[in-house]
Formats: C-alpha cells, sequence, structure tokens
C-alpha cells in the first residue's frame, strides 16, 4: 500500500504539491502559547519531508506560481508604497529604505564573516530578514549567473536549508527585540507615549464621540402642509432649504403609499417625509416647517453597509474630523478603516488621517451611502470577478520589461521576468486605486495569489531540495543559524534608535515603523500587545509597502555581490 502510495505521487507530481500545502498550512497554524510557524516554514518543512521520496515536479510550476504572487504583493502595497515616495509618508519611506540597505548590508558581512557560498547566504537573508519572496528572485538570479548545472543546482537547494534555520529566530527574535527591548532602547513607557498620541490624535472630538459626528443620530415624520413652506417645493430644494446643519430626506409617503423618489420630486400637501439629522436639527429647524406626525413603517428605514475605497485626491490626507463637517458625511456610520495590503485597522480619532486606497467600513441607507460614495471613492461592492484581462496582460508586460538585460561594467543586470512582475504590480495597484473602473481583485482572489502562490513555490522547492536538505544542513552547522540571528537582531537593534535620533518618528509609532521596515505583521501584534493599544499600526503601513518591495528586489541583489 506505502509503496503504490509512493509511486503515485512520483507519477502524479501534482497531487505531491497539494499534500505538501494542505499538511503544510496545518503544521502552519500551530500554536505554541502565542506563536506559531506560519504557513511558509510550516510548508517548507512538510514539503522537505516529503521531498525525500524523490519526487521530480517540473520548474515550471514553481515559476508560474511565483511569478503570480509578486504581482500580487505589488498590487496590494501599490497605493500605500505610491503615498510613501510622494506625499507626507516620506519620512517613513526613507526611513525604510535606510533599514533596508542596513539588513542588506548587515547581513552580507555575516555571510562573508561564516564563509557561506551564494546559496546558504541568498536563503540566510531570507530567513533571517523574514522576507520569504526573496528566495525566488535568489533562484532567478543564481540560475542566470552561467554556472555549471550541477554547481548551480546545488547552490539552489542551499537556499530553503539556510532559509529555514534562520526563520524562526527571524520571526521570533524580530518580535522580542520590538515588543520587549524596544521600550528600553528608547527609554519610553510605551502604553504612555501611545496614551499621549492617541489623546493628540482626539483632539477637537465632538461630545459623543467623533462616531457620533458621521452618524445620523435621529430620525421623524413630518406632514407636509397646504400651503405650508415645504408645499411645492422639490426633494432637492428642502435639502438644500435645511443644509445647514443637514437634514436629508429619506422616505416618503404619498396617497398613502410608501412611493420611490427623486432629487425632483415635488412634495404637495398631504405627503409626509420622513427625514434624518441630528436632533437639534429636527427639533429646533424641522417642527417650525411642518407638523410632526406618526409613522412607524415610514420611520423603519432600511439600512446597509459596504466597504468604500478612498480614491479621491480630495480627501487624500484629511483628517476625519475635517470630513466629518462636510454634507456628505451626514446620515452614514463609520464602523473600521482598514489600511494596506496587510490589511492593518486604523483607530477611529478626530485627527486621524485618510489616503487613497484606505478602506472605510460605513453603514446608512442607499442615498446617503450613494453621496458619500461619490465624494470619497467608490463602493466595493461584493464581487467574485477578477479583472483576468488586466492581470494576464499586466504580467506578461511586467515579465517582459524585466527580462531587459542591462550590461553594468561587463556584468549582465536584470530585474527578471519575476521582479518586472513585481513592479508591474505596484503601478497596477496604484491605477487601480485611483482609476477603479478596471483591474478589478476582490480580496480572496488576492489573498489566494498571495498566500497560495507563494506557498506553492515554497512546497515546490522544499519537495526539490528534500533529498539533499539533510545533508544541507550538517555541512552548514550552527554557525548557520548564529549569523542568522546576528544579521536579524542587528538591525533591529539599531532601527528604533535611527527611528528617534535621526528620523525624529513619534514614539508612539516608532516601534511600528520597525516593524514595517521588517514587514512582520506579527512583531508589530506583539509590540501592540506591549502598548496595549493599537496605535503603533498607524507607523507601519508606508514601511511594509516599502520595505516589502526592496527586501523582496534584495534577495536578486544579494545573489550579485556574492557571486
Amino acid at each position: 500500500m506505502l509503496e503504490w502510495i509512493v509511486t503515485t505521487l512520483r507519477q502524479h507530481s501534482e497531487l505531491a504539491i497539494f499534500l505538501t500545502l494542505g499538511l503544510g498550512y496545518w503544521v502552519g497554524g500551530l500554536k505554541f502559547k502565542n506563536f506559531s510557524l506560519g504557513a511558509v516554514t510550516g510548508v517548507l518543512l512538510t514539503g522537505v519531508l516529503v521531498g525525500q521520496l524523490d519526487i521530480p515536479v517540473s520548474e515550471n510550476v514553481k515559476a508560474v506560481f511565483f511569478i503570480l504572487f509578486l504581482f500580487a504583493i505589488g498590487y496590494g502595497v501599490g497605493p500605500q508604497f505610491v503615498r510613501g515616495l510622494a506625499s507626507d509618508g516620506g519620512p517613513q519611506a526613507l526611513f525604510a529604505v535606510v533599514i533596508c540597505l542596513l539588513c542588506l548590508g548587515v547581513t552580507y558581512v555575516c555571510v562573508r564573516l561564516g564563509g557561506f557560498d551564494i546559496g546558504f547566504g541568498a536563503g540566510l537573508f531570507a530567513g533571517a530578514q523574514t522576507i520569504s519572496a526573496a528566495m525566488g528572485l535568489s533562484t532567478d538570479a543564481i540560475g542566470k549567473l552561467g554556472l555549471p548545472p550541477d554547481k548551480a543546482s546545488a547552490l539552489l537547494k542551499e537556499i530553503p536549508v539556510a532559509y529555514a534555520v534562520c526563520y524562526f529566530f527571524g520571526t521570533l527574535g524580530t518580535g522580542w527585540i520590538l515588543a520587549f527591548l524596544g521600550p528600553k532602547l528608547l527609554g519610553i513607557d510605551l502604553p504612555k507615549a501611545c496614551r499621549d498620541y492617541e489623546a493628540k490624535l482626539s483632539h477637537g472630538t465632538p461630545a459623543g464621540g467623533i462616531h457620533s459626528a458621521w452618524h445620523a443620530i435621529d430620525a421623524r415624520a413630518y406632514a407636509v402642509e397646504k400651503g405650508g413652506r415645504l408645499d411645492g417645493l422639490t426633494v432637492a430644494a428642502v435639502e438644500s432649504k435645511l443644509a445647514n446643519p443637514p437634514v436629508f430626506v429619506e422616505r416618503l409617503r404619498q396617497g398613502g403609499r410608501i412611493v420611490e423618489f427623486t432629487p425632483d420630486t415635488v412634495l404637495g400637501a398631504g405627503d409626509v417625509v420622513a427625514v434624518s439629522g441630528h436632533h437639534e436639527s429636527l427639533v429646533g429647524i424641522m417642527e417650525k416647517l411642518a407638523v410632526e406626525v406618526e409613522d412607524r413603517e415610514l420611520l423603519s428605514i432600511p439600512l446597509e453597509s459596504v466597504h468604500l475605497v478612498i480614491t479621491k485626491k480630495s480627501v487624500n490626507g484629511r483628517t476625519l474630523l475635517d470630513l466629518a463637517k462636510e454634507p456628505f458625511a451626514r446620515g452614514v456610520h463609520l464602523r473600521k478603516i482598514t489600511r494596506g495590503a496587510a490589511g492593518i485597522d486604523i483607530p477611529i480619532l478626530a485627527q486621524t488621517k485618510l489616503y487613497r486606497g484606505d478602506i472605510l467600513k460605513v453603514s446608512g441607507t442607499t442615498n446617503h451611502l450613494d453621496r458619500l460614495a461619490a465624494q470619497l471613492g467608490y463602493e466595493d461592492r461584493p464581487s467574485n470577478m477578477t479583472d483576468m484581462v488586466f492581470v494576464g496582460l499586466a504580467i506578461a508586460l511586467g515579465g517582459v520589461l524585466g527580462s531587459v538585460t542591462v550590461p553594468v561594467s561587463g556584468i549582465p543586470i536584470t530585474l527578471s521576468s519575476s521582479g518586472g512582475a513585481l513592479i508591474l504590480g505596484l503601478v497596477a495597484g496604484w491605477l487601480r486605486s485611483v482609476h477603479p473602473t478596471f483591474g478589478r481583485i476582490p480580496a480572496p482572489s488576492l489573498w489566494f495569489m498571495n498566500s497560495v502562490g507563494l506557498n506553492t513555490f515554497i512546497a515546490v522547492v522544499g519537495i526539490s531540495s528534500g533529498p539533499s536538505f539533510i545533508a544541507g544542513l550538517k555541512s552548514a552547522g550552527w554557525g548557520l543559524f548564529f549569523w542568522g540571528a546576528v544579521a536579524t537582531a542587528v538591525p533591529m537593534l539599531l532601527a528604533p534608535l535611527l527611528a528617534k535620533h535621526v528620523f525624529k518618528i513619534d514614539p508612539a509609532l516608532n516601534l511600528g515603523c520597525c516593524g514595517g521596515a521588517r514587514t512582520s505583521t506579527a512583531s508589530v501584534g506583539m509590540v501592540n500587545d506591549a502598548a496595549q493599544s493599537t496605535i503603533p499600526m498607524l507607523g507601519y503601513t508606508v514601511p511594509y509597502a516599502i520595505s516589502n518591495t526592496l527586501l523582496t528586489m534584495w534577495g536578486l541583489v544579494m545573489v550579485l555581490l556574492l557571486r
């Protein structure tokens, strides 16, 4: 029976890949206290075990899924990447660039001091800096060095060995350094720093909180009297007349029936309108214009919740308090703000700024939501359709451009097709955020491209390197773990100090910026726990977008430096 299973897996390598994915995700999700290996490491280790069966897998499988993953990475971080370069995220973006260079430089020195070759060096970098995607570009770069096939194959099999050895401390060490050593290095009380920053962001909050400023807190029904001040007016005229403070017509009863209406609908004697607005507006203004009546059916105003994507340039960088004063913000309830490819939840405070690409979860009536969407961006309504014309052509174009070779000092330099797809992904993600009429990739599809794309690549790497993994681990020895730990620790020990003294980043955001520069969501989660606040997340998104791109590209650069 066992022999038949092994033979079947060898004859159908696609089954071995899915077996590796299934078991790998399960292993990666197992938790020990608050720590888990994560899907990538779980899939890699499972792949190594499955690979002991000596299963041949086509390299084309690895290439297809990796380029899909890189495009998705770029697409997801594109809006934050551009914002970091072009707006008030500049200091954080520059900080991320410096930390990425520091990570590259420290790792290069560690590889040289440890006496490791290109394969172990590339894997050490990817594991120590917890950037799995770098392995793919390192693989591409080694394949283009013109080495004998046997030598190139040996180097490629070393990459996952070094990655697996160094990733454990890369993840756990980063979180421990930032969450526990970070506040001591900065000499701050982290919870107090976050409370102070939150107080600053809460300045100007209206009574009842910022949520109430975005919510029509009362609705009442009024009858239009013959010859009264509303008789003969259109709905648009009524709302214009009551624009400051704003009151909105929600529903209309004419001839005893609830009817649909437009801004041009004329109100007449006997009509009953349901209007919404702040309590003071209704009591102080509407009661002077019409007679309040009891109409429970009319006041049963249906609400819905939608996600709005910020795309309008006029909104970019404005605070919630500022936007709450706009007429279009009335009648809706702001429930959640999500930012970046990592899906970071942003605190809802008076001085919280909104940026292009942010996603707001809001609820209200259809009329109010349509009005708000027209001013902020567009409604991201549920859909399972991906614009595959856009995705396919963008990946193909990026791959072609990335394959262009430029000789530098006699050395052929190229982004590779994978690197080109990453860059086009950045452009595509940014274009989608400002021109939402094309290029849609629903969140579940983007997750699949990100997670399954990367982990299928990792599964093939693990299966292919399985037969030589143990031998490679023995040859590298404990030195690989030691130098990997050094490459992890040194940049993260220096990063908080650089953020404080050179870039003058607020203490409450400092460690979040450091976690973003390491692209480690887990570490910022540990910082949040230590801070007893989500404020550090405000510093995460811009550095994450910049570093996710640069650290991935460093996989190629590391090979060129070590060649």
